[in-house]
């Protein structure tokens, strides 16, 4: 069979990070040079493998000379579909301000604002509110999101958020996984116990008979739910077909992570309070650890995560932004420096944590999250000489052109 020609070349790239796992996950190709067919890699590594798969005719040939190539980033854990703000309750956590001062003001805090917000809004609206933030985020090299509901704590309101997170996917290049998070909490004139009945009975069937997860996420932690009770959900979850994951440890440690462990489940997501037994057994069940140093940073959270712990425990872990209206961060650019800065990351660690990492706590690392032939060619460029860069040039946006599938999708250059 002849050998199929690339469509696409990105050629001389001062450094090439392929987040492959080889090197232990940090292999730097200098030099490198990369071919694409199609949706595709074909070849990466050297000018000299390459250079056979050049059509004269039909091959564009990218020279990425003094640039950074790497994997489009793999945001693993948002919440993307929402309405509103919380901007004053943020602003005054900001200084300290006591929230019974704006209670009196009639100004209303927490996620249940969000929830009437959320339920309040027209699917258009929160389809075109989703797709702004989506955009920012494919501009700093986001090219896999995941979105979970959560905001709608009722059947209507759960399923329009989720139908949004799907027409999402028909309106934006980049990959949408969707999760399931009816468990985010309860309505306030509801018992949570009946709030569980509906969640099993009526929703996860609803959601599954349209199609419209990939996941079923729960919030396992003091005021939320227990582990017996977040078992109960995502075993249903599980019957409908819905893989498992969890909220947990955030702040406080009720089980949730041994959960997650007996459970095998895809991620356990947050970890701030996880104790080091814990770490060992989420490592040993081979179950990601999403952590979300965006969160800690604009929460002043009292218990940052212990990166160092779960690395000297062998986890394998993914930073994710968590953006939400407590956290409106779309940078995956802005989670690395933090994880760098303020947990003891190197930016090579980061960098697969945000790419590879992020693939393994969706399931899709067979086809995305590094630079490997016949993996999809999600890539992007950074006008940077090295890495490190990312870190160094606290607060820009090193993206010049991101690739989604082999087709060109952001192009800063011009």
């Amino acid at each position: 069979m002849k050998d199929k020609k690339a469509d696409l070349i990105i050629a001389n790239a001062a450094e090439l990070l392929t987040c492959s796992g080889k090197d232990g996950g940090f292999e730097i190709i200098e030099n490198g040079w990369l071919a694409v067919s199609g949706d595709r890699i074909i070849s990466i590594g050297s000018e000299k493998e390459a250079a056979p798969l050049i059509d004269n005719e039909k091959t564009e040939i990218i020279d990425a000379r003094g640039k950074v190539v790497l994997p489009g980033f793999i945001d693993c854990h948002t919440h993307l579909v929402f309405a509103g703000s919380r901007i004053e309750e943020y602003t005054a956590k900001l200084i300290g301000t006591d929230l019974s001062i704006l209670a009196e003001k009639g100004i209303k805090t927490g996620i249940l604002v969000t929830v009437g917000q959320t339920r309040d809004a027209s699917a258009e609206y929160l389809l075109e509110t989703a797709l702004e933030r989506l955009g920012r985020m494919l501009e700093s090299g986001t090219t896999t999101v995941e979105s979970k509901s959560g905001y709608g704590l009722c059947t209507a309101a759960e399923l329009k958020i989720l139908r949004v997170n799907k027409a999402l996917r028909n309106n934006s290049p980049v990959d949408v996984c969707t999760t399931f998070l009816g468990a985010h909490g309860w309505p306030d004139d509801m018992a949570r116990e009946y709030y569980m009945e509906i969640i099993s009975k009526e929703m996860i069937p609803a959601v599954t008979e349209e199609k419209l997860a990939d996941f079923c996420d729960v919030w396992c932690d003091e005021g939320y739910y227990s582990a017996k009770e977040s078992e109960q959900i995502l075993k249903k979850g599980l019957d409908y077909g819905l893989r498992s994951k969890i909220h947990t440890d955030a702040y406080s440690y009720i089980g949730g992570s041994d959960l997650a462990a007996e459970m095998k489940m895809i991620s356990a997501d947050h970890l701030n309070f996880t104790p080091v037994e814990a770490m060992k057994k989420l490592a040993k069940a081979g179950v990601t650890g999403v952590l979300l140093p965006a969160l800690d940073f604009v929460v002043r959270h009292p218990r940052p995560f212990d990166y160092l712990e779960m690395k000297r425990q062998g986890m394998t872990v993914a930073l994710a932004t968590n953006l939400c209206p407590g956290c409106w961060v779309e940078s995956m650019q802005f989670v690395i420096l933090l994880a760098c800065r303020l947990y003891g990351m190197t930016p090579l660690e980061a960098i697969a944590a945000a790419t590879l990492g992020g693939a393994m706590a969706l399931g899709i690392e067979g086809d995305t999250g590094s630079l490997e032939k016949d993996k999809f060619a999600d890539i992007q460029i950074w006008d940077a000489p090295r890495h490190e860069y990312v870190v160094y040039r606290a607060g820009g946006n090193l993206v010049e052109k991101v690739y989604k599938k082999g087709r060109l999708v952001v192009n800063r250059s011009v």
